[in-house]
């Protein structure tokens, strides 16, 4: 048994981020279930947009952030996200973060798909989330510790005050350990592992979701999934991920006989927004027709993609062919545990930030290099409400050693590989009434409302994480299935239009509104006339 202050469950931006930022006499353990740099954060390619250009504004970034979320967004959300991004980076920058810069020294902007003009930071090229978390992990103080290998499996509740007060999880040989904390955050990422096809670390299979849902957390907008269009794919399988950055350079999807087919999709072409490049790469799959990525326009590919580069070598895909198979899968969950400004959710003493929150910052679909935003802005943004919270510590001599439930199943569960075969087949980039309905009826018949209260102190990591697999699949093909429209990483072919009369999505803050409010708070970046 422990006692700290803050206990952080994960070990991505927005957790690091979190515990660089807390006061040196705040007492932090970090618990993450693999080590320290295996997860999503270390693995992402793409950069952090910021408005950063001197034709850019954080009004612009902002405008961009909402049309990509197909109008459900949180506007004030993504209003002060924006307005914050440029300083952030910024003081990062100043920090030590090792970014990108240009031959006059300053940072390098690149572009993305969706956005309207170059605001994306990178660092090595496409390894800015690897130098991100390398360069967090140097400014921890000696305040925070962190324990790897140990898998959280339950939130402690206190019944009588309704308060999260610690987490309880299995360390590599199944020990179980109690960690008790005045507060709780959940960092854990999303939940790509639960697809077939997918960019995410083998770690994220939507462990936060579960445990925040069994600890009675409200989650909201578990049907957005987003669906990144280029994922390296070779012998039936998805290899890792193809940054979006790679057609900001240039690069085109073709068909098998070299022919360009973003341009009658959409006006922005082969940098249209994730869903629709998803489904139109997805339909040319499901015709049983391979579709390339073209990089041959880019000539200093090895120098700018050497991540990229080295996954294609080991995969034995030719850099040299100027060709790259390519198939969409499953890559960030715009929903989540539901969270304010703040990352405080539902449940007194718990918060999330990260992918595992829903802050109403990505809407019905993220816009690329947001992610990295997020979980730096959070991060920061809850650690200085942490450093100034003067409400009360947890009472230790009240805490009880055991939280137990009543019901205990027999050990029903699916097969993981099944799980995301059919979770691919009937929830993933294409929806109809009857896939869902079936996958529900299926996920169902392993129990799935007995295991969100079952009490998992005799099952091993391994089982644990198949049910909170089970648990997080529900929540989305449940949630999927309500939403009879379709909008952003939602599509339903039963329902291909957006219906704004059933379900209400939010307008554009105008131009005006947005200048007036930049006078009582300036920003210290270019704005755009």
């Amino acid at each position: 048994m422990s006692f700290s202050d803050v206990i952080i469950i994960g070990s991505g931006v927005a957790a690091l981020q979190l515990a660089r930022n807390l006061r040196s006499e705040i007492n932090v353990r970090i618990i993450t279930k693999s080590h320290v740099r295996n997860g999503n954060s270390y693995l992402a390619q793409g950069g952090v947009a910021a408005a950063l250009g001197e034709k850019d504004s954080p009004y612009q970034h902002y405008v961009d952030t909402i049309k990509a979320g197909r109008y459900h967004n949180d506007q004030e959300a993504v209003f002060k996200m924006t307005s914050e991004a440029p300083k952030l980076i910024q003081n990062l920058y100043a920090s030590g973060c090792s970014f990108d810069k240009n031959e006059r020294a300053e940072l390098l902007l690149g572009m993305e798909g969706a956005h309207s003009e170059k605001r994306i930071v990178h660092g090595g090229g496409d390894a800015t989330g690897s130098r991100i978390i390398d360069f967090l992990l140097s400014q921890l103080k000696k305040n925070v510790s962190i324990t790897e290998n140990v898998f959280v499996y339950d939130l402690l509740i206190d019944k009588q005050s309704k308060r999260c007060i610690g987490v309880k999880g299995k360390d590599k040989h199944g020990n179980i350990e109690y960690f008790y904390a005045d507060r709780v955050v959940i960092a854990t990422g999303g939940c790509g592992q639960l697809y077939s096809f997918t960019s995410n670390a083998e770690t994220v299979t939507g462990d936060g979701l579960a445990l925040a849902y069994r600890a009675g957390a409200e989650l909201v907008d578990m049907e957005f999934v987003q669906f990144h269009p280029t994922l390296l794919f070779k012998d039936g399988k998805t290899r890792g991920l193809i940054s979006e950055a790679v057609r900001g350079e240039g690069a085109r999807l073709v068909t098998k006989d070299g022919i360009p087919f973003m341009d009658d999709v959409h006006p922005l072409k082969d940098l249209a927004p994730r869903h629709v490049v998803s489904q139109t790469i997805y339909d040319y799959l499901k015709k049983g027709e391979q579709i390339f990525l073209d990089i041959r326009m880019i000539s200093h590919f090895r120098s700018r993609f050497p991540t990229i580069t080295s996954l294609c070598e080991r995969n034995g895909v030719s850099i040299e062919d100027g060709l790259l198979p390519v198939a969409p899968g499953s890559h960030f969950l715009m929903g989540g545990i539901k969270s304010d400004l703040y990352g405080r959710t539902s449940v007194n003493g718990l918060y999330a930030i990260g992918e595992a929150a829903c802050t109403g910052i990505h809407g019905a679909n993220r816009l690329a290099s947001n992610s990295l935003l997020e979980g730096l802005v959070y991060g920061e943004r809850l650690a200085r409400l942490l450093n100034s919270d003067k409400s009360a510590k947890i009472n230790s001599q009240l805490i009880p050693r055991e939280f137990k439930s009543n019901f205990a199943p027999g050990l029903n569960l699916p097969q993981i590989q099944e799980m995301q075969t059919r979770m691919m087949d009937n929830a993933g980039i294409v929806r109809t009434k009857e896939t869902l309905s079936e996958q529900k009826r299926w996920l169902e018949s392993f129990d799935v409302h007995n295991w969100s209260y079952a009490n998992l102190d005799k099952l091993p990591p391994e089982e644990i994480m198949k049910v909170f697999m089970l648990i997080t699949s529900w929540l989305i093909t449940d949630s999927a299935l309500k939403r009879t429209e379709s909008r952003g990483g939602h599509f339903r072919s039963d329902y291909p239009y957006e219906d704004d009369l059933t379900w209400k999505g939010i307008q554009i803050i105008q131009r005006r509104i947005w200048e007036e409010d930049e006078k009582d708070e300036p920003i210290k970046t270019a704005v755009a006339t």
